[in-house]
């Protein structure tokens, strides 16, 4: 009799669509690894997927998330990498190793696992092999889980591509999954961190964490607040997670010659700013798509020798993935995950 496993899977877009069934375990093949899934972690990508589609051409059945760590449970012919028992996680765009990003001026690269590729929403995955990371060894897999979009966004903004110098200014904005992250690679590099929020009670969570001020952009002008606590100079990294209009506040409160990584689009995919202080104050902006996979092997060396520990807001079974979803529309101090054991 076949082995089988659970796995959410949808034939059309709509959340609606979303079934919980039961498939055969599938064989790992030539260089591919087998992995049994121990946890994923939901993105905001995730949900406009299931929603929206994105635009995507999505396999069918489509197995949505992208983001998932495990054990190696076997291995295929000609795989070097792993071995059974080796702990891995997933990679959000797996073709891209290293350096330059595949894809062209007209259609840059955008295959990603729980879009193009196949997600991780199942108890078991068959990828190949060089789609994983060995996962660090001071974290669990839940914990693990929430690295390969999240961890790995806040990594490439603030140190692959940022250069992050000790005694600089980071801003984040809000306190879901890039936020902390961004907050805690920021602190561990020695940079001073504002964090802005409409929640007091985050802003206090994020404080615990190690931020230095928290900026309640529901009661003041959070560009005004970032001007008082640098005595004018500004932010020298802004995380741009909002995205739309809101990048041109981000121009407002960014140093001179300072930095912007634009990653979220929680108000927009059609971003503005002001052209004058763009001029004037020549900051990089620059997009963020996670990153590449050698930058995540050092971001997990990084998270082994740091102590960085992912804050994870809410843990919920596979059954209960519409609960998680729901969360995730809410908004998370952190991240949400999925656990499958």
């Amino acid at each position: 009799m076949t082995d089988m496993m659970r796995r959410w899977s949808m034939t059309a877009i709509g959340r609606d669509t979303l079934k919980l069934e039961r498939v055969a375990i599938p064989e790992a093949g030539q260089g591919e690894i087998r992995v049994k899934v121990s946890a994923a972690s939901l993105n905001y990508r995730d949900k406009l997927v299931i929603e929206t589609g994105m635009g995507l051409t999505l396999p069918d059945p489509f197995v949505p998330v992208s983001d998932m760590a495990g054990v190696v449970d076997a291995v295929g012919t000609g795989v070097t990498r792993f071995k059974p028992g080796d702990r891995v996680m997933s990679t959000f765009k797996p073709d891209w190793i290293d350096a330059g990003d595949n894809g062209n001026a007209r259609t840059p690269a955008y295959k990603t696992l729980g879009g193009a590729y196949q997600g991780v929403l199942a108890d078991y995955v068959v990828f190949p092999e060089s789609w994983f990371v060995a996962s660090p060894h001071s974290l669990d897999d839940a914990e693990a889980s929430t690295l390969p979009v999240a961890g790995l966004t806040a990594w490439f903004a603030l140190i692959e591509l940022g250069k992050l110098k000790a005694g600089s200014t980071v801003l984040v904005q809000g306190t879901g999954g890039v936020a902390l992250f961004g907050l805690q690679i920021a602190k561990a590099h020695g940079a001073t961190v504002i964090v802005t929020s409409r929640s007091a009670g985050k802003l206090e969570r994020a404080k615990a964490l190690g931020a230095d001020h928290g900026i309640n952009s529901s009661n003041e002008d959070w560009v005004e607040a970032v001007y008082r606590i640098t005595g004018d100079v500004g932010a020298h990294h802004i995380l741009e997670i909002a995205g739309g209009p809101n990048l041109g506040q981000s121009i407002r409160a960014v140093a001179v010659h300072g930095q912007i990584s634009v990653i979220g689009v929680f108000e927009g995919f059609e971003i503005a700013g002001p052209a004058a202080p763009l001029l004037l104050k020549s900051p990089t902006i620059q997009g963020i798509s996670v990153g590449h996979r050698r930058a995540f092997e050092d971001f997990v060396r990084a998270i082994d020798s740091t102590g960085i520990k992912p804050v994870i807001d809410a843990r919920y079974p596979l059954e209960d993935l519409h609960t998680a979803l729901d969360h995730l529309d809410r908004g998370a101090f952190g991240k949400i995950v999925i656990d499958l054991n």
